[in-house]
Parts: structure tokens; C-alpha cells; sequence
């Protein structure tokens, strides 16, 4: 049963107690002290290894105290960690790359994830899809009177990436559909749930409880069809955190984490229902399910990022394309 105070996990509660608590305070191995981490955390999927070192008590192991401070989106995580807040960020491959790009010193040491994502449309563009080809969505515009509703994560994130990615490997023009920035994966649900949007690029669990529930928007196109080995939540640390022994013992708790949700279906689904806030039931199937391939080694994810890259400099998310070196650090992983 999940422990909650007024209608909250108890877990939320007190992550965003932590967050308070911590706001404003400098990166402890940047700012301060050797023995405090302080670790950005989205309530996604993309970064269940969090939920499961936390729960599992597996933070205990580093050298370290480490704090979480739980953030809606990634644009707040690149605001904390250029004002010198954070230690450790766990978000996405995008805004990981946009900190680098920034001149900020850090690289990504570990990936949470590898093709998490899946492209949501309503049911009746499946047949359109199958008559028109991508002038679907133009025979969608003509048959309904407006143009197709994507909505999905803000401009720059990873679902809006590979969003527009798609599009464009499909040749067609952002122009000829809607993208609306909607903020958290519970409030792509809402907005689907209420008829709001008609498709999404979007990870766990609006996939699975769009499958269960009575909604007509359905899974399109999964991030393996797509773009195979594409990245998602990284995690990110500062220049002086690798430098650590901090860094190894961190990466191996990840590690243990990634074990965990692996191995022990069960137990996770349960982790996701108190931290993220997914029916343990529903969980159990995602967890099951073609978007659950949680990894740590880097380099699962290295082909993907290239194409993020490339991607990213072209629509101007970052100055100029970004090379693996610049962006990945192996030896934590590996030296752990």
C-alpha cells in the first residue's frame, strides 16, 4: 500500500521536502564539501534507477550524503546546474547536451535508458496513414478541419526531438500538424484522456495506459522502429564529481538499479507506483513491455546520440553539432 500524506506519496513528500530545503544551495562537491551530492531527478520512467537507489537504500553506499531534488522538466535542471546547484543530473540526452554546449564542465558518465519513447496517434491515422502515406496528416486536416494535435514535452527535450525527428524522416513539414509544449508525462495523459491532443511522442507510462484504457489514441511508432539505440535520460556530473571516488560508487548503485528493475518485476512495479505514481498493475505490464530497456554502459546509447547531435545544432538547440567525446565520459562506468 502506498503511504501517502494528504493524497501524495510519501516519497514525493518528501523529495519536495528535500527540494526546499536545498534551494538555492550550491553543488556540494562543487560548492562546498566533499561529503553531500546533490542529485537532479525527474518523476519519469527514464530515470527509475533514482526511485530504486532510493528505495533500496543503495545511496547508503556512497561516500557521500546525497540529496535528490525532483524537477518537472528539463529546462529547470539546465537553469539549476548553470547556477552552480547540482552535482549530478539524471534528464535527458537533449539538455545534457545543452549544458556541455554551454561550456558548463560535464559529461554524461551513464545512460538510465535506450529507446524508451513511442510515437502516439489516434486510431483513425493508422488508416489514413495506410491509404496517404505522411500526406496523412494533411488528409486528417482535410477530413477533420484543423490540423493534427501533437503534444508532448517542451522544444528541446528528447520527445520533442525524436518527435520532430520522425517527422522529418518522414518528409513532413512541421507546418502541416500542431505541437503544443505540455509539461510532466501526467499531463500528456490528461490531455489525451480529455481529448486535448491527438498523438504524443512520449515515454512510460502514457504508452501502457493508453493501451488500457477507453481512449482512442494508441502506439504509432516505437523508438526502436524509429531510431534504433535512441537515447533518452542520462546521467549527467559535473567535471569535479568524476574526478571523485564519489563518481564510481554512484555509478555502481546505478548499476545495482539497473539489476534490480531487470530481475525483480514485482518490486519495481511497486517502486513506480509510490515514486512516479503509475499503478503498480499498469507498471507491471510497461516494465514488460518494448520501452523498458534500462541500461547504465554509455555506449548502449552512442549511435543514438550522434544522430540527437546532429539533430540538436541543426534546429539550433545547441551552437554546434557535439561530438561523442565532448559529451560522454567512459571511464566512470568503466573504472568503477
Amino acid at each position: 500500500m502506498t503511504d501517502t500524506v494528504s493524497g501524495v506519496s510519501r516519497r514525493t513528500y518528501l523529495a519536495g521536502a528535500g527540494a526546499a530545503a536545498t534551494l538555492g544551495l550550491g553543488g556540494c562537491l562543487g560548492g562546498g564539501g566533499d561529503d553531500e551530492l546533490t542529485v537532479a531527478h525527474m518523476p519519469i520512467f527514464p530515470d527509475l534507477q533514482w526511485y530504486v537507489m532510493e528505495e533500496e537504500g543503495y545511496l547508503a553506499e556512497v561516500d557521500a550524503e546525497v540529496t535528490g531534488r525532483e524537477f518537472t522538466d528539463g529546462p529547470a535542471i539546465i537553469q539549476a546546474y548553470s547556477s552552480g546547484e547540482l552535482d549530478v543530473a539524471m534528464f535527458g540526452i537533449v539538455p545534457s547536451m545543452i549544458v556541455i554546449d554551454r561550456g558548463i564542465s560535464a559529461k554524461v558518465a551513464a545512460a538510465n535508458i535506450k529507446e524508451p519513447m513511442a510515437i502516439l496517434a489516434h486510431e483513425d491515422l493508422r488508416a489514413m496513414w495506410e491509404e496517404h502515406g505522411s500526406d496523412a496528416f494533411a488528409a486528417w486536416e482535410e477530413d477533420r478541419g484543423r490540423k493534427f494535435r501533437f503534444g508532448t514535452f517542451p522544444q528541446g527535450s528528447v520527445p520533442d526531438v525524436l518527435l520532430r525527428y520522425w517527422l522529418r524522416e518522414e518528409g513532413v513539414d512541421e507546418s502541416a500538424v500542431e505541437i503544443t509544449e505540455i509539461g510532466g508525462a501526467n499531463a500528456v495523459w490528461q490531455a489525451i484522456a480529455n481529448g486535448e491532443i491527438d498523438g504524443s511522442s512520449i515515454m512510460e507510462p502514457v504508452p501502457t495506459r493508453a493501451a488500457r484504457e477507453d481512449v482512442p489514441v494508441e502506439t504509432f511508432r516505437t523508438a526502436a522502429e524509429i531510431m534504433p539505440g535512441q537515447p533518452a535520460a542520462v546521467t549527467l556530473m559535473s567535471d569535479e564529481v568524476r574526478s571523485s571516488d564519489v563518481a564510481g560508487q554512484f555509478l555502481e548503485q546505478h548499476v545495482r538499479a539497473t539489476e534490480f528493475i531487470r530481475n525483480d518485476v514485482e518490486a519495481t512495479a511497486r517502486i513506480v507506483e509510490s515514486g512516479i505514481g503509475m499503478a503498480a498493475d499498469q507498471a507491471r505490464a510497461a516494465l514488460e513491455g518494448p520501452l523498458s530497456t534500462f541500461v547504465t554502459d554509455p555506449r548502449e546509447i552512442e549511435n543514438g546520440t550522434e544522430i540527437f547531435s546532429k539533430f540538436a545544432s541543426e534546429n539550433g538547440q545547441i551552437d554546434e553539432r557535439l561530438s561523442t567525446d565532448r559529451i560522454f565520459d567512459y571511464g566512470v562506468y568503466d573504472d568503477r
